[in-house]
């Protein structure tokens, strides 16, 4: 069975990262979408808020496992038996960053792959930063997060 891991901060869950999920399940067995606990970052939803979210938002794929970690995504990666780990590139900007983590994430453990995907191009602009602003200006953000993390965001905001 081929198991990767796709990491991020999920803040919120975006149709860009399910795009990403959706592809990523026609490659491999199985995918643990995981939650990276950044002390450095002041997420907008609690981790529990974020794990909830993502787990509504992919019910549909059965091979999706949500989880979170804390430190190293390449000893979560060996913890976890996988053998890859899929980051998202929508635009060249994203590409120096992600190489420079996946040649540190091989010289920490070389037999773990990254694998880069890129989502659909409707969604290379799309960001959860763009996507928490958007909404906590009251814009309609329907077109890029599903109605659970719409409704999640809202009520965020209404506060």
């Amino acid at each position: 069975m081929r198991t990767v891991l796709y990491p991020g901060t999920f803040d919120p869950i975006t149709y860009g990262h399910i795009d990403i999920v959706k592809r990523a399940c026609e490659l491999f067995d199985k995918i643990i979408v995981t939650i990276a606990v950044n002390p450095s970052k002041h997420p907008l939803f609690t981790l529990e808020e974020r794990l909830y979210l993502i787990k509504e938002s992919l019910s549909e794929f059965p091979n999706i496992t949500v989880d979170s970690f804390d430190g190293l995504v390449v000893d979560y990666a060996k913890k976890a038996g996988a053998s890859g780990i899929i980051r998202g590139l929508r635009a060249v900007s994203d590409f120096e960053y992600e190489f420079q983590m996946a040649l540190m994430n091989r010289k920490l453990a070389e037999n773990i792959a990254t694998i880069f995907l890129m989502p659909h191009e409707k969604y290379t602009y799309l960001n959860s930063s763009i996507i928490r602003d958007l909404a906590q200006f009251g814009s309609d953000i329907g077109d890029f997060v599903p109605k659970v993390v719409q409704d999640a965001m809202k009520k965020k905001f209404a506060k």
